[in-house]
């Protein structure tokens, strides 16, 4: 029975354990059973123990998983064996602690011996079976363990801690191979934080579900912007024999060997720290320096954020005369031969051919100053970095979902252009990928198609003040004798009249139109000039390395108070200013810009549903708007060709068409007047919430020193100080309200 008891222990199922003996006939008594069951009990974990941690050895995913197992294995189960065999040499040698008198040893002496060991090893029963989990990580087998080692018990503590230093362990091996090296772990690289983006451009990001809890989101930042760098460095050929990267790999080894289990997080931190400002400070501030930085952000300023705007002005000329064109194109195909909105929507190759021709535009201007015959750099360069091109897009129309107030939101500004979603994107040269990503460009796309759109609609309101028959139509009498005759006294009358009532049936259209002339023009003046401008400007000061946001003290003391004391003289002027270089490296550099590209479109009511949608709707009006303009005084033309001069098109009826224009004049010059309203209104609302410029900075200010701080532009109550149409919106609601269908003290003048 010992014998039995010893095999089963060690692992080894043996029937006197397993059988039922709760029957009336059994041989062992109730104290018997008792004791057996709990050696049952410890025999059946060692077993699942042996049996799980030699499955997640072999076949695990998971390298730190499988490091745990072996841990288990080959630590903790061996000195339960060697447990085991301790008791069986003192049964042997017929030890007193454990072999009675007549040499009968007690089942009860046995039994404690191992009563140590059932909780440890049902912990571990937990933490394997944890781990057999299909969705289970090293990370979180990391943070499991640390957090065992908070419980009461001495025994599960010292386990826990011995698995903690093993799985920390190799998750340090794994981060080692991505600091030291750039490289991603040959082994388990599914389980690594830091994950491969499979697309025409490599790119790496980090997964924060596979971090353990010690690190921060800072440091993991840290770890990825250090790997990314020595990866470029080594995939991008830029590193040499003798390269400082190489000879820094030693310092950088020492200073991970000095890291202690458990790793602390503020340790961990400044190790990483380290590492990324030695690297930065040798290799990656020779690969990217400041005159690089400075001409792609300003490239990014003056084409994707409208800073020149004669780049703008070409694309929205040069867009427009596509579709002119090809509405032009559909109309002379003949009707049999039309297959829809397929001889009318742009292709992908045309909508490059407007960027080229926008080019060539861009250079034709540029020569017409001789003082400007040198060559723009910049605009080369823009040249052979910028791209349009048609996104794919799933919805055309504005999300109704919402969405964090931290993003983007997805309002379609892109398809105002050229009639499909189209965006302004950028090729990223390879040193500038370093703090440059994807994601900031296609930010900058969103903006880009959101001012552009504004602008559009802006240049094509004004253009209609060129129609100069269409705003003013005095017809002057015809010359003597014709002009002295009766005929001709009449005919004057008639075209006059026909003037006067085309202008009043006009004054409505109008009045709208120059309304939202100005709340366009207020508007884009508010977003470009205070808005893009003032963020613009405190980036570029701190880029260099001047302070982001202006100081408050003006360091002047009044003649008035010379009796003063010298020390509070003292305390009231300005630090002085030292003389800094340039000493950001480009993880600084891209956690900076994000905040720069953060409080921009915070800044521009970009993160803003409730303003961005009512938007998007007015410029679809307003484009509605200014083609039925230009169709009614096309038809106006047919009909005084008609009528002074006899030219009769059989096949349209301009009478009917007339009508039908003047009806959706109307009704279109209503909803831009009811689009003003609503956008009016709901920027007091985000004024009174004070979501439109006070979200976006929510950076501590007592952050680490030089740190950029985005500066606080582009509050809403100064726009909304310019947008006051006084009682045009009332106009037309007194009625109504006078019939008691409505009441005009919900509109604001």
């Amino acid at each position: 029975m010992l014998h039995e008891i010893l095999l089963s222990l060690s692992g080894h199922p043996s029937p006197l354990l397993t059988a039922d003996h709760s029957s009336s006939s059994s041989i062992l008594s109730p104290p018997e059973k008792a004791l057996l069951s709990s050696i049952a009990h410890l025999s059946n974990l060692h077993c699942k123990l042996l049996a799980h941690t030699a499955t997640i050895a072999t076949s695990h995913p998971s390298s730190i998983c499988q490091a745990v197992a072996t841990a288990i294995k080959s630590t903790h189960l061996a000195k339960f064996q060697l447990k085991v065999l301790e008791v069986e040499d003192g049964i042997l040698r017929k030890d007193a602690g454990t072999v009675g008198a007549y040499n009968i040893v007690p089942l009860t002496a046995i039994v404690g011996e191992f009563s140590g060991w059932t909780r440890r090893m049902e912990w571990f029963l937990e933490v394997v079976e944890f781990m057999m989990r299909g969705n289970c990580s090293g990370a979180m087998v990391i943070d499991r363990l640390c957090a065992a080692m908070q419980t009461g018990y001495v025994d599960v503590e010292e386990a826990a801690l011995s698995l903690v230093r093993v799985s920390e362990t190799a998750w340090l091996k794994q981060v080692s191979a991505w600091v030291l090296y750039g490289r991603l772990p040959s082994f388990g690289r599914e389980d690594f934080f830091v994950q491969m983006v499979h697309g025409d451009v490599q790119e790496y990001h980090s997964k924060a579900e596979l971090l353990p809890a010690f690190v921060t989101a800072p440091t993991a930042s840290s770890l990825l912007f250090i790997g990314r760098s020595l990866n470029h460095i080594r995939v991008k050929g830029v590193s040499s024999a003798n390269s400082p990267e190489l000879d820094l790999l030693s310092s950088h080894l020492q200073q991970l060997s000095t890291l202690k289990f458990p790793i602390n997080s503020a340790n961990f931190s400044r190790v990483i720290t380290s590492i990324r400002v030695s690297l930065s400070q040798t290799t990656l501030q020779k690969l990217l320096p400041l005159s690089k930085v400075v001409e792609i952000l300003s490239l990014l300023r003056e084409f994707f954020l409208l800073g020149r705007g004669e780049f703008a002005i070409a694309l929205i000329t040069e867009a427009d005369d596509k579709i002119r064109s090809r509405w032009r194109r559909s109309d002379n195909i003949g009707f049999d031969k039309r297959d829809g909105l397929g001889n009318i929507v742009v292709k992908d190759g045309e909508v490059s051919a407007v960027l080229a021709r926008t080019w060539a535009a861009m250079g034709s201007l540029q020569g017409q100053y001789e003082e400007e015959q040198d060559e723009d750099e910049l605009l080369e360069l823009a040249r052979d970095l910028v791209q349009l091109s048609i996104t794919k897009s799933s919805s055309t129309t504005p999300s109704k979902k919402p969405k964090p107030a931290s993003t983007i939101v997805s309002t379609p500004f892109k398809n105002l252009l050229l009639s499909v979603p189209v965006a302004l994107s950028l090729q990223i040269p390879s040193p500038l990928d370093l703090f440059l990503t994807p994601a900031d460009v296609q930010i900058y796309s969103s903006v880009n198609a959101y001012l552009l759109s504004i602008h559009r609609a802006h240049l094509r309101l004004t253009d209609l003040w060129k129609i100069t028959s269409l705003r003013r139509d005095h017809p002057a009498p015809p010359g003597p004798p014709y002009g002295s005759s009766t005929a001709g006294r009449n005919k004057v009358r008639t075209m006059r009249s026909r003037g006067k009532e085309r202008s009043q049936a006009m004054r409505t259209v109008w009045a709208t139109s120059s309304a939202a002339v100005f709340f366009l023009g207020e508007t884009e003046a508010y977003l470009q000039g205070e808005v893009v401008q003032g963020t613009w400007v405190g980036f570029k000061k701190w880029l260099a390395g001047e302070p982001s946001r202006p100081n408050t003290s003006n360091g002047t003391v009044d003649d008035d108070n010379d009796d003063d004391d010298i020390w509070l003289q003292a305390a009231r002027e300005p630090m002085p200013q030292s003389t800094s270089t340039y000493t950001h490296d480009p993880q600084t550099l891209a956690d900076a810009h994000w905040r720069y590209l953060s409080a921009l479109a915070t800044s521009l009511l970009l993160t803003n549903s409730s303003f961005t949608d009512p938007l998007y709707h007015l410029l679809q009006q307003i484009d509605h708007l200014v083609a039925l303009v230009y169709r009614v005084h096309s038809i106006w033309q047919s009909l005084d060709l008609e009528a002074d001069e006899g030219v009769v098109d059989a096949f349209s009826d301009f009478h009917k068409e007339e009508r039908d224009i003047k009806a959706q004049l109307v009704t279109v010059a209503d909803r831009v007047k009811g689009g003003i309203e609503e956008i009016v209104k709901n920027l007091r609302d985000i004024d009174h919430e004070k979501e439109g410029w006070d979200s976006g900075f929510a950076e501590l200010v007592l952050g680490e020193e030089g740190a950029y701080i985005p500066a606080k532009v582009g509050r809403v109550d100064r726009l909304l100080m310019k947008l006051d149409f006084g009682g045009w919106f009332d106009v037309g609601k007194k009625d109504v309200g006078d019939l008691g269908l409505g009441d005009d003290s919900d509109y604001e003048i």
